[in-house]
């Protein structure tokens, strides 16, 4: 098998030496995409990452220690597959739907799964793939935001969480936004438990008239008396 790096031999068997490399290959990797969860105020930062990387590179590494020495008919991928799915149980812990039905969280689960395959294939010994990993999921979580943001605030747009006094407010909300010259793509009107009591809460896909800026849209629609609350999503 060709590699990317010309390794010992060795790193690719179960000794010492390969053991604390890819442990340490793992806890380098979940660590750096930790840190750029972390910085960004995400509920699963560094620490995290870290176990999560790290504990799935050693469950491989049992797993392959198991293949070598009691039997070579046990299956080399079945704690890597558990593995997997008990991430996802974890991940789920990081979602969080906010009062306006605002769902945060995902990218953070996405990544703690993500690290978890990273260890998986420096617990196995795929350094070539563990590392090119490595830089495609930091390079998605750092870099990838801002071409993301280049397209979304160019596309015109954007999702509204709206709060109004009642449903003469709703329909004379509604009815302001042609004015606006502003057309409604999606409405979505069963959103329990409004910040304002006996309020309407709603979210609104929007698109935008050339040319206008979301936080100028936002601030216009607030300007009546019976919107209560407004932000975008």
């Amino acid at each position: 098998m060709m590699h990317l790096m010309n390794l010992p031999d060795f790193l690719y068997e179960l000794n010492i030496y390969s053991i604390a490399i890819r442990l340490s290959l793992a806890v380098l990797l979940g660590g750096i995409i930790g840190l750029e969860r972390g910085a960004t105020r995400h509920p699963a930062g560094f620490r995290t990452h870290i176990l999560v990387c790290m504990g799935a590179a050693l469950a491989m590494l049992t797993n392959q220690f198991i293949y070598d020495t009691f039997s070579t008919v046990v299956d080399p991928a079945r704690m890597g597959a558990q593995v997997i799915t008990g991430v996802g149980f974890l991940g789920v812990g990081t979602i969080l739907v906010t009062a306006n039905k605002k769902i945060k969280g995902l990218t953070t689960a996405a990544g703690l799964w993500a690290s978890a395959c990273l260890g998986l294939a420096a617990g196995i010994g795929f350094y070539d793939g563990a590392i090119l990993g490595g830089i495609a999921v930091f390079v998605s979580l750092a870099l990838l935001p801002k071409i993301e943001n280049f397209f979304y605030l160019r596309s015109g747009i954007i999702n509204v969480y709206v709060e109004v006094n009642d449903f003469e407010g709703f329909k004379a909300f509604m009815e302001s936004l042609p004015a606006h010259k502003i057309t409604v793509i999606e409405t979505d009107l069963s959103q329990p438990n409004p910040l304002t009591p006996g309020g309407i809460a709603f979210v609104l896909s929007l698109k935008l008239p050339r040319g206008r800026k979301a936080p100028h849209v936002i601030e216009t629609l607030s300007e009546p008396e019976f919107v209560t609350y407004i932000e975008e999503q």
